[in-house]
């Protein structure tokens, strides 16, 4: 059975894309954990809790098929850390599937875990594009892009899309 990692801001994630995106993974019989850099329960964009399995400080990849970070206003200031980068790098260097949705692959370009990819992701300040070329990320305007292991979404528009996208990649790995 295949095991994921969603990762999630302590203060101020998009529900609309972490219960969309967990819902596909569990219908397709992933195993969802919920990790964020608080314990016991984050708290979303509109102020609801929701619990959370591990804290950030105690993932290791290697227990993971997959590592995902969802968006939301909080993710830049609660995720873009040592640990995400650590996370992330470990992803990539042990070839597991990671990504993000919204706002959350600017974490992953930053870490340079993108270095040559294709990727998309929020870009409501016209923005990203930028940010993508000074880290040599091709930015595809598109709701979901998969490049080899690196999967990423635009927005909570594509929650579900990114979710599926996740499943197939899984699906079409056994």
């Amino acid at each position: 059975m295949k095991k994921v990692a969603l990762i999630v801001a302590g203060e101020g994630f998009q529900s609309k894309e972490y219960l969309p995106i967990k819902e596909q993974l569990e219908a397709a019989g992933v195993v969802v954990v919920t990790v964020s850099d608080v314990s016991r329960q984050a708290t979303d964009n509109e102020g609801r809790g929701y619990p959370v399995d591990l804290v950030l400080s105690a993932v290791e990849a290697l227990a993971f098929d997959g590592v995902f970070w969802i968006g939301g206003s909080g993710t830049l200031e609660h995720l873009d850390n040592q640990e995400s980068n650590r996370i992330a790098n470990e992803c990539m260097l042990l070839q597991k599937f990671y990504g993000a949705i919204c706002i959350a692959p600017r974490i992953l370009a930053k870490a340079h875990v993108m270095t040559g990819k294709k990727a998309t992701g929020w870009n409501g300040d016209n923005a990203l594009a930028q940010i993508y070329a000074e880290n040599n990320v091709e930015y595809i305007a598109k709701p979901v892009v998969v490049d080899e292991y690196l999967i990423t979404a635009d927005g909570p528009g594509s929650a579900q899309r990114f979710g599926k996208a996740i499943a197939d990649v899984f699906a079409a790995k056994v």
